[in-house]
Order: C-alpha cells, then structure tokens, then sequence
C-alpha cells in the first residue's frame, strides 16, 4: 500500500464467497476501521461485511469512483474473480496492514 490517504477501490466481504460491498474511498485504513466497527448504517453492515479481500489504488479519486462504479455493474461471477485473481482464499487483507484478526467473524 502506497498511502493511507489514496483514492482507493475496495471490496469487502462477510465471508469467502460470501456477501460483497463495493466502494471508495480516499483513506483505506479509516474505511476498514469504519466497516469493523459499524460505523454506518446500510447494506455493509446488514451482511457483516468486514472483511478486506481485494483493494486497487488510484492517482485521482474520479478514477477510483469510476472503477467502483464499473464493478458495482458486473455480475457476481466477475466480482468473485476479481478477487480471487489477487487473493483466492479471501484472506483479510486489513491484517496485512496492522489490523487483528476478527474473532466472530471468519473467511474459511
């Protein structure tokens, strides 16, 4: 990860082929914090997406909202490849960065 202030896309999940939320976002670490905590009411947290499992980085933040605007479009399938290209376990990727693992919730 280049820098936690970035125009990023991400991908979180409630569990390894599982239930997925698109987004951006131009800090990452703030957003993971938000996603595990609940911060928000909305679909995220419903389906207990918590869990990191893919993430792209961006120059500009119109190009990271393009990007997200073109995956929330695709159908599952291409969801689930994008992710698995980069991590076919749908690891936690927010433990890559300093977050603990999530105890009540598991990707396996």
């Amino acid at each position: 990860m280049r820098d936690n202030f970035q125009p990023t896309t991400y991908i979180m999940a409630n569990r390894k082929n599982g239930t997925t939320n698109v987004g951006v976002t131009s800090s990452l670490m703030n957003r993971v914090r938000q996603h595990r905590e609940g911060e928000y009411d909305g679909f995220s947290r419903e389906n207990g997406c918590h869990i990191l499992v893919w993430y792209e980085q961006h120059l500009e933040m119109e190009t990271a909202i393009l990007r997200e605007k073109r995956i929330k479009k695709w159908n599952r399938q291409w969801k689930i490849n994008l992710i698995e290209a980069a991590n076919p376990e749908w690891d936690d990727l927010a433990e890559d960065m300093g977050f603990p693992p999530l105890l009540s919730t598991r990707v396996k």
